[in-house]
């Protein structure tokens, strides 16, 4: 799960959606280049801490709040890393509906979701910790064989959904 691309995803929907203004992820852009990251720009949006630009991981949860006509939103990115697995089930626990990123690559996608996979793991302590509504998003699917390979997605959302 970790990798998956879950910051990156969370970050640039912020900005597609007027969240952060494009000099900011500009501003980004050049760091994370400078770091030799830098395909992590939107990552940065809710990656702040120095560890965490490093090493190019969530450590900490971080929060993002917005409102539409309807709804007030608070958006909590969570780490993926085994290792932060206290912080994740903190954010977790303040949730109403959790969106699930998982990786299409070959192997990426199956070490997640196999019996001691952090994929698996997140669904089941979302499930426990009280997220009823789940959001699959499978990322990364230019990365399948053949780029966006749609038996690929199907073959991710049979398993995801069984």
């Amino acid at each position: 799960h970790v990798d998956s691309g879950k910051s990156t995803t969370t970050g640039h929907l912020i900005y597609k959606c007027g969240g952060i203004d494009k000099r900011t992820i500009e501003k980004f852009e050049k760091e994370a280049q400078e770091m030799g990251k830098g395909s992590f720009k939107y990552a940065w949006v809710l990656d702040k801490l120095k560890a965490e630009r490093e090493r190019g991981i969530t450590i900490d949860i971080a929060l993002w709040k917005f409102e539409t006509a309807k709804y007030y939103v608070t958006i909590i990115d969570a780490p993926g890393h085994r290792d932060f697995i206290k912080n994740m089930i903190t954010g977790t626990s303040q949730a109403d509906c959790a969106v699930l990123i998982v990786a299409a690559g070959t192997g990426e996608f199956e070490a997640g979701i196999s019996k001691n996979g952090q994929t698996r793991e997140h669904a089941l302590l979302a499930f426990t910790l009280g997220v009823k509504q789940l959001i699959v998003g499978v990322n990364k699917m230019d990365s399948t064989e053949p780029p966006y390979s749609e038996s690929r997605f199907e073959e991710i959302k049979k398993e995801v959904s069984s």
